[in-house]
């Protein structure tokens, strides 16, 4: 069966440590830590979290080798992001937004996760997103919050 592959950003693992966003973060770990989901975090969410507090740190560092895919910024993935700061999708001061939507995008991720409501899980940015992506033959994205993922239920049976 195919593992839902999911770009986490940073705050999603720095959520962990907000009062408001912990719950939806640390389920959303758990379900990793069970098989549920694989993350994919590219090298700008390492050099994030690198600098991150050891609270932060420690989640990124606790989660299972098998289930992380880590994808390189390389000179795809700089040119998508600054295809959406063309569009006027984000400003130039969001560079690292824009590396994560376009890093996610190259790797094929089916879900992006991000508590970034000003420049990621926004509806007009999802908007111009994916018709830089569709303008560019790239995939459409679905991005969400971890609060959005659900906690792992059985679903009810209809």
């Amino acid at each position: 069966m195919h593992k839902i592959r999911v770009y986490a950003d940073t705050s999603v693992f720095g959520g962990t440590q907000d009062e408001e966003f912990s719950e939806a973060s640390r389920c959303f770990f758990e379900r990793v830590n069970k098989g549920d989901f694989v993350v994919i975090l590219s090298t700008v969410t390492l050099r994030e979290l690198v600098k991150s507090p050891d609270s932060v740190r420690s989640v990124w560092q606790s989660l299972p080798v098998d289930l992380v895919e880590v994808v390189p910024i390389d000179a795809e993935v700089e040119e998508l992001a600054e295809a959406y700061i063309r569009a006027k999708v984000l400003g130039k001061d969001s560079q690292n937004d824009a590396l994560h939507v376009a890093a996610a995008t190259v790797a094929g991720a089916d879900l992006i996760l991000s508590w970034n409501f000003r420049h990621i899980v926004n509806f007009n940015r999802i908007r111009g997103f994916n018709s830089v992506n569709i303008n560019l033959g790239y995939r459409t994205l679905t991005i969400l919050s971890p609060l959005e993922v659900g906690y792992g239920e059985e679903e009810e049976k209809i």
